[in-house]
């Protein structure tokens, strides 16, 4: 194989392209890989969609009319002690 001298502009414009064909490559020759792929995008559509609609419901949506009440809230939260209590 015989290298050639190439200006560094078009090396830098063909890093993208050359990253981009590995990739497709790896992915084009898997097996067990595009299986254990989808097993891990379905968990992570159950853990952040589905479980955020039914577990972790708008709790300032629910308890504040206004911007500033939502942010007072989180204020007084954040900077309240350890030893003071549950959320009012």
């Amino acid at each position: 194989m015989v290298f050639k001298y190439t200006k560094k502009e078009n090396n830098l414009i063909k890093v993208p392209d050359h990253i981009f064909t590995f990739y497709r490559d790896g992915f084009k020759g898997m097996v067990l890989g595009k299986k254990l792929w989808k097993i891990i995008l379905i968990k992570l559509f159950v853990m952040f969609v589905i479980l955020k609609l039914f577990f972790f419901p708008n709790y300032l949506n629910t308890k504040f009319q206004t911007n500033t009440e939502k942010g007072n809230f989180v204020l007084e939260q954040i900077t309240r002690t350890a030893s003071s209590g549950k959320l009012k």
